[in-house]
Protein backbone atom coordinates (compact mmCIF):
# COMPACT_ATOMS: atom_id res chain seq x y z
CA UNK A 1 0.00 0.00 0.00
CA UNK A 2 1.35 3.57 -0.89
CA UNK A 3 1.57 5.55 2.06
CA UNK A 4 -0.02 8.35 0.48
CA UNK A 5 -3.75 6.18 0.22
CA UNK A 6 -3.68 6.93 4.29
CA UNK A 7 -5.36 10.17 3.73
CA UNK A 8 -5.44 13.48 2.33
CA UNK A 9 -3.67 16.26 2.34
CA UNK A 10 -2.61 17.31 6.16
CA UNK A 11 -2.46 21.06 7.68
CA UNK A 12 0.44 22.06 10.17
CA UNK A 13 1.19 24.92 12.16
CA UNK A 14 4.99 24.66 11.75
CA UNK A 15 6.96 25.14 15.24
CA UNK A 16 10.72 24.88 16.46
CA UNK A 17 12.10 22.04 16.41
CA UNK A 18 8.83 20.32 15.47
CA UNK A 19 5.35 20.77 14.07
CA UNK A 20 1.66 20.17 15.13
CA UNK A 21 -0.85 18.43 13.00
CA UNK A 22 -3.92 21.02 12.81
CA UNK A 23 -6.07 18.78 9.93
CA UNK A 24 -4.89 14.98 9.63
CA UNK A 25 -3.84 13.33 7.04
CA UNK A 26 -0.44 12.17 4.96
CA UNK A 27 1.43 14.82 3.73
CA UNK A 28 1.63 18.70 3.23
CA UNK A 29 2.60 20.63 -0.55
CA UNK A 30 5.97 21.72 -0.96
CA UNK A 31 5.57 25.57 -0.91
CA UNK A 32 7.72 25.86 -3.87
CA UNK A 33 7.10 23.03 -6.35
CA UNK A 34 3.94 21.91 -5.09
CA UNK A 35 5.34 18.19 -4.52
CA UNK A 36 3.71 15.85 -2.01
CA UNK A 37 5.62 15.13 0.63
CA UNK A 38 4.78 12.33 3.44
CA UNK A 39 4.54 13.56 7.05
CA UNK A 40 7.27 11.22 7.68
CA UNK A 41 9.56 12.37 5.37
CA UNK A 42 9.15 16.12 6.44
CA UNK A 43 12.50 17.77 7.66
CA UNK A 44 12.35 21.07 5.89
CA UNK A 45 9.85 24.41 6.81
CA UNK A 46 9.58 27.97 7.71
CA UNK A 47 8.26 28.69 11.20
CA UNK A 48 7.71 32.41 9.89
CA UNK A 49 5.93 31.56 6.30
CA UNK A 50 4.60 28.39 8.07
CA UNK A 51 5.43 26.92 4.49
CA UNK A 52 6.90 23.36 3.73
CA UNK A 53 9.75 22.61 1.50
CA UNK A 54 10.60 19.00 -0.09
CA UNK A 55 14.18 19.51 0.62
CA UNK A 56 17.52 21.72 1.76
CA UNK A 57 18.13 22.95 -1.32
CA UNK A 58 14.28 23.85 -2.25
CA UNK A 59 14.50 25.09 0.95
CA UNK A 60 17.72 27.35 0.68
CA UNK A 61 16.18 28.78 -2.59
CA UNK A 62 13.28 30.16 -1.20
CA UNK A 63 15.11 32.00 1.90
CA UNK A 64 17.29 33.45 -1.11
CA UNK A 65 14.23 34.60 -3.04
CA UNK A 66 12.49 35.92 -0.44
CA UNK A 67 15.72 37.57 1.06
CA UNK A 68 16.23 39.41 -2.09
CA UNK A 69 12.75 40.80 -2.28
CA UNK A 70 13.12 42.75 1.18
Amino acid sequence: MNRMENGGEAKLRYGTPDFQVVRPGAYVRCAVTGEAIPLDLLRYWSVERQEAYVDGETSFRREMDVAGKS
